[in-house]
């Protein structure tokens, strides 16, 4: 097993900001890359994707658990792998949830299309051309997004949309605004690169480093 280290903002912005390139031979280097991946995923059991700069390394490669929706304790994990994915369609956009596992413990509502259509390659080279719908076409723009440097928290529209799980006393999973450690901070409109840069970075990364993507949709 070859987990590897995820790369958290802010430490590492200039890397996760950092356009891959194509992949250009399907050889060992590549498969290693994939096996990594995948088992730098398995063990974030709350994750749903991950693509390769997350791990510093800059071709464009990226691997989805599909159907995460589906909370049933006795599924096992399957990945899927996408090489070179290129958008062919995108429509039916709308608001969802959203996070990464380079923020853990931040989460917000962006918006993203729920239909792709999206072509590249498998992880043996084969060329595919697949049409993902509903949160699996978020996940999937999620992580294509990666590949040209652009971060979640990019296509956050207001602070108000970033927030944290808690519980409640009664255990119930609760969203806490952003804005609520931040007020001082906080303010109406776009946010932008240089508005995210200038939050508290304590108060925006948070101290559960465990926390990613996949909560319950009833959550929100």
């Amino acid at each position: 097993m070859a987990k590897r280290e995820i790369l958290l903002y802010p430490e590492y912005e200039a890397a996760l900001r950092r356009k891959c390139k194509p992949v250009e031979e399907m050889n060992r280097k590549v498969k290693r890359l994939i096996r990594d991946l995948k088992d730098t995923l398995a063990a974030h059991p709350n994750g749903v994707g991950l693509a390769a700069p997350q791990i510093n390394a800059h071709i464009r490669v990226v691997i989805v658990q599909l159907g995460s929706t589906d909370r049933s304790e006795d599924r096992r994990r399957v990945f899927t792998t996408l090489v070179n994915p290129l958008i062919l369609e995108a429509d039916q956009e709308r608001g969802d949830f959203d996070g990464c596992l380079s923020f853990p413990g931040l989460f917000g509502e962006t918006v993203r299309p729920h239909y792709l259509r999206v072509s590249g390659l498998d992880e043996r080279g084969e060329p595919l051309e697949r049409v993902f719908e509903g949160f699996d076409a978020v996940v999937v723009h999620h992580e294509i997004d990666h590949l040209d440097g652009v971060l979640f928290i990019d296509r956050i529209a207001r602070i108000e949309d970033l927030y944290r799980i808690e519980h409640d006393p009664a255990g119930k999973s609760i969203r806490v605004p952003l804005c609520a450690a931040l007020s001082k901070e906080c303010k109406t409109g776009s946010l932008g690169k240089s508005g995210f840069s200038r939050l508290d970075k304590n108060a925006v990364l948070g101290r559960d480093a465990g926390s990613s993507t996949r909560i319950s949709r009833n959550e929100k």
